[in-house]
């Protein structure tokens, strides 16, 4: 039996057809099990095109590992381990792009990276679970097939663990240049740009800045932003996107099962369509740029003045604010000083690099006895700590969590410092809230499920908010500011959930069409 199911195999072959030019799949090889199946993958790949050749004189150090290059032209992409999972579609793009398929980037971008002196070695430390890795793969091959200057590995960390270990890696995506650590976490290829570029970012605040005034501009990418956009944009009226991240906390999301109409999807997945959509109506999209200031008009009918941290400048006659939330941190000693190294917040990303090892999850809502059932299938033990009396998740997922063996369930756990050796984490202490007394557990992993908090805090002083950070909005979406709306998960309505979101987006914009043919 194959590596490839009969589906991939038929999407595969399809894909391949659109080579445009000779692959060559170079494997450098040893005596071990995952080396044999990596090769197994190649040869399956290799049969359904005539354009592609699999060699095994590969000479890398890494072993198994395989480079994808075209003959007499040496492209520096490799894939340490066997792309698998998540890293299967990086592997697909990998092959359609050495093919001669057409790159799907800017112009712009792609003169930047072309443009780029130096030395470049990257290494992509990834897991087949991680949702977030296969972007920054993608991206950093882009990179290396654009500049020869430039080179790129993704090592699959649960085949790699000796240099997990020797480098301490414990989240993934975590991205090392030329042996030295250079980011963790999603990165798109315009943001790796910017970060290697000092010039990009001064380049691309002035270009804003020159923007003439928007009638409507959405501060956040998400689905509230991006439901606000699509509705406005089909008024007819000039409208913006400024956003951090398009896609928002969405990204960060693994399955995504109660989106009515769609029976199960993932976040990544949700969010390109999202960006998609908005496209289509030829919005303006701002994206990485991260807002720092809200200037109210002076007066009812005047122009919103936006600032970034980048020094951007834009303007426009109503704002619509759906900047989302983020994860809840536990505000305790230790916690950002063994962040990325012991303490995590995406169970599904950064859960198999902790197999085998003892781990806690803070938090028995549904994200955390989720988190807690998830990673007991791939650690050695989880102790789950609940502040409560009792679990908050739904009654099904607690009767899951109670029927695993390596599970212990702590409640009213008050956690109060994460300890660690000064590399990474080794243990943490709580407070028995009952009676007082000191507990101290030691483990190697932490992971945070402790809910949301809105991302206000460049507000403060100028829209109305609640005690809890939310912007007060009322039932048309409309703030304490004539002109500025918000929508989403960063407001005071109730359930946090991707279709109240949605629909809130959508309220907003039409209460701001409302407020702009009124003027």
């Amino acid at each position: 039996m194959g590596i490839l199911d009969q589906n991939l195999t038929n999407q595969l072959k399809t894909y391949l057809a659109n080579l445009q030019r000779p692959v060559e799949l170079i494997a450098s090889l040893n005596d071990s099990e995952d080396a044999k199946k990596m090769l197994g993958l190649l040869k399956e790949i290799e049969v359904l095109s005539d354009k592609v050749t699999v060699k095994e004189n590969g000479t890398n150090v890494r072993k198994p590992s395989f480079q994808v290059s075209t003959p007499n032209v040496s492209t520096n992409i490799h894939f340490a381990g066997i792309p698998l999972g998540h890293e299967f579609t990086s592997l697909i793009l990998a092959l359609l792009q050495v093919g001669g398929h057409p790159l799907k980037v800017s112009e712009e971008t792609i003169a930047q990276i072309r443009a780029l002196d130096g030395q470049y070695q990257f290494e992509t430390y990834i897991s087949l679970t991680c949702q977030n890795c296969p972007d920054v793969v993608q991206a950093l091959n882009i990179m290396a097939l654009l500049n020869p200057n430039i080179e790129h590995s993704m090592v699959d960390g649960a085949i790699f663990q000796d240099e997990v270990n020797e480098r301490q890696i414990m989240a993934v995506p975590s991205v090392y240049l030329n042996g030295e650590v250079f980011g963790q976490g999603r990165m798109t290829l315009e943001e790796i740009v910017v970060k290697l570029d000092s010039n990009a970012g001064a380049k691309a605040a002035e270009k804003l800045s020159a923007k003439e005034a928007f009638d409507v501009l959405v501060i956040g990418g998400g689905p509230a932003g991006s439901a606000a956009a699509i509705y406005a944009a089909r008024k007819g009226i000039r409208t913006g996107v400024v956003a951090e991240r398009f896609g928002g906390q969405v990204l960060d999301t693994m399955a995504i099962e109660n989106f009515i109409s769609v029976k199960e999807t993932e976040g990544p997945k949700l969010a390109v369509a999202l960006e998609e959509h908005v496209k289509e109506y030829g919005v303006d999209i701002m994206n990485l740029q991260k807002v720092s200031k809200l200037i109210p008009a002076a007066q009812k009918g005047g122009l919103h003045e936006i600032e970034c941290v980048s020094g951007a400048k834009l303007k426009a006659k109503t704002v619509i604010i759906s900047t989302g939330a983020r994860w809840r941190e536990m505000n305790v000693p230790g916690e950002q000083e063994y962040r990325a190294r012991g303490v995590a917040y995406c169970p599904h990303c950064d859960g198999p690099l902790f197999k085998g090892k003892r781990v806690a999850v803070i938090g028995g809502g549904n994200s955390g006895v989720e988190a807690a059932i998830d990673l007991a299938g791939v650690v050695g033990h989880v102790t789950l700590l609940e502040f409560g009396e009792t679990l908050r998740a739904d009654a099904v997922l607690q009767e899951k969590l109670r029927s695993l063996d390596n599970v212990k369930i702590i409640t009213q756990a008050q956690t109060t410092k994460v300890q660690g050796d000064g590399q990474k984490v080794t243990g943490l202490d709580y407070t028995d809230r009952a009676t007082g007394e000191q507990h101290h557990i030691e483990l190697e992993g932490i992971f945070v499920q402790i809910g949301l908090l809105p991302n206000t805090d460049w507000l403060k002083g100028t829209v109305e908010l609640s005690p809890q950070g939310e912007i007060i909005t009322n039932a048309k979406g409309e703030t304490s500011v004539a002109g500025v709306f918000g929508a989403g998960d960063v407001t005071t309505v109730p359930y946090k959930q991707i279709v109240i979101a949605i629909g809130e987006g959508a309220k907003a914009s039409l209460s701001a069409f409302d407020y702009l043919i009124r003027q």
